[in-house]
């Protein structure tokens, strides 16, 4: 195969820094709704669904009609839809649930910890000792989490006994959306990045529709305008169309390169949360940010090597 284009290359970059942005969109979305509505995050969670999932069965549809489609098997079905609902049901709950406690700045912070988290997974899984660069990046990335916690602290979000618990429930977040990672590792290279996450998404659509209606007494046509607002854009801006540019930035430069760029997120939502939502910036945030991010991206060019 011969070498890529410049222009092909710059065009993964610019696409992976645009879906990195609209994903991170996501907790700002719904730190409004919960602000100008009285909506509860289950309702919130399956909206989001409903408009998403038309997209991601379409594709799916559509990737398993191609050429040279591979088949899943019946324990890849199965496989699929548990790996699919532990990261995009399960981890969306779980951070819809502790956005409702703190700012959109700090679960971007804490949700980003998933790179070094799957790290951890890894090592568990295979057995082998985690290098010294690891635990660096490690080490970097947990102190840049307790200086953005303690700030946080310091400007009276603690206060709240939710606080918390909310940071609990984001990292719960981080951790399901890591194994998700780990476990879609053993699937993708069989049948593409895009069908895995097309039906992935799908499964976990439907486990959220279910858990809405068997445990709501609510109807999803009763809410404001506004929510249904909120639920569309949160769908197509960071959900549909992020999934579907982190698919081609892998296809043009790599997983490697994609896991480094999206390490714009934090700050992309620290940003969009100080313009948006008028939370504030602050030191020891952004201090804590530039460690996580160090952290992450020594992670990521860690495992760029090694591929290599």
């Amino acid at each position: 195969m011969g070498e890529k284009s410049s222009g092909y290359l710059i065009g993964g970059v610019l696409i992976t820094i645009l879906g990195s942005i609209c994903f991170s969109a996501k907790a700002i979305f719904v730190k409004l709704a919960y602000f100008e509505t009285a909506v509860d995050p289950i309702s919130l969670l399956a909206l989001r669904m409903v408009f998403s999932i038309p997209f991601f069965v379409g594709s799916a549809l559509i990737s398993s009609s191609q050429k040279g489609n591979v088949k899943f098997t019946g324990k890849q079905w199965v496989y699929i839809a548990f790996i699919g609902c532990l990261g995009y049901y399960v981890s969306s709950l779980l951070d819809f649930l502790g956005l409702q406690y703190i700012s959109a700045g700090m679960e971007r912070l804490i949700l980003f910890m998933y790179p070094t988290i799957v790290v951890i997974i890894s090592s568990l899984i295979s057995k082998e000792k985690i290098k010294t660069k690891q635990w660096v990046a490690l080490i970097l990335t947990y102190a840049g989490l307790a200086i953005a916690f303690t700030g946080e602290a310091s400007l009276g979000s603690s206060s709240d006994p939710n606080f918390y618990l909310g940071c609990f429930l984001v990292f719960a977040c981080a951790v399901t959306f890591a194994t998700y990672i780990v476990g879609s590792g053993k699937l993708i290279p069989m049948v593409g990045p895009v069908k895995f996450n097309s039906y992935a998404m799908s499964f976990a659509g439907i486990g959220v529709l279910l858990h809405f209606f068997i445990t709501s007494d609510k109807s999803l046509l009763q809410f404001d305008n506004n929510v249904y607002i909120f639920a569309f854009l949160m769908a197509i801006i960071s959900t549909v169309i992020p999934s579907y540019l982190r698919s081609e930035g892998i296809k043009r430069i790599g997983p490697e390169n994609t896991s480094i760029i999206t390490s714009i997120g934090p700050a992309s939502t620290i940003i969009q949360a100080n313009i948006f939502l008028d939370e504030p910036i602050f030191a020891l945030q952004i201090a804590g940010t530039v460690l996580i991010l160090a952290g992450v991206t020594l992670i990521s060019w860690k495992s760029k090597r090694n591929l290599a």
